[in-house]
C-alpha cells in the first residue's frame, strides 16, 4: 500500500494539532520549493534526508516493442535522489509499528464520568 500526500497531511495534522488546510498548504509549499530549486540550481541537499539532483540522461538507441524498429531516444533531464544516512538506516531497520494515536482505554476499576445533558439532572449514585 502506498501513502498519498493527503495521508501524510492528515498524519501531520493529528500529531501537531494544526488544521489540515494549513498543513496541506505547508506541505505543498515545501514540495513546490524543492521543484523551484531543482529547476534553477539543479541540486538540493536536505541534511539527514537526502540529495535531489538533476542529471542529463544521454541519447540512446532503443527498439519499438511492437515493430522491432530501432529508434533514437533523445537526451533528457531526470531527477535523481540519493538517500541520506539517517533515511537509509531507518529504511533498512525492522519496520516500527506506529504509536497508537487514540487515547488509552480507562482502567477496568475506574468508573466513567457522568455525562450531563441540558435539562436533565444526574441521578444520585448509590
Amino acid at each position: 500500500m502506498s501513502v498519498t500526500k493527503n495521508d501524510m497531511v492528515i498524519e501531520i495534522a493529528k500529531k501537531t494539532g494544526i488544521e489540515q488546510q494549513k498543513v496541506k498548504q505547508i506541505v505543498q509549499m515545501t514540495l513546490d520549493g524543492i521543484i523551484d530549486i531543482l529547476a534553477v540550481e539543479q541540486r538540493i541537499e536536505l541534511r539527514n534526508f537526502g540529495v535531489f539532483e538533476v542529471r542529463t540522461r544521454k541519447a540512446r538507441k532503443a527498439r519499438n516493442p511492437r515493430t522491432g524498429e530501432e529508434v533514437m531516444v533523445p537526451s533528457k533531464k531526470v531527477v535523481t535522489f540519493k538517500a541520506g544516512k539517517i533515511m537509509e538506516e531507518r529504511v533498512e531497520a525492522k519496520p516500527v509499528e506506529p504509536a497508537p494515536t487514540s487515547t488509552p482505554a480507562p482502567a477496568a476499576d475506574s468508573q466513567p464520568a457522568p455525562v450531563s445533558q441540558p435539562g436533565i439532572s444526574p441521578s444520585p449514585s448509590v
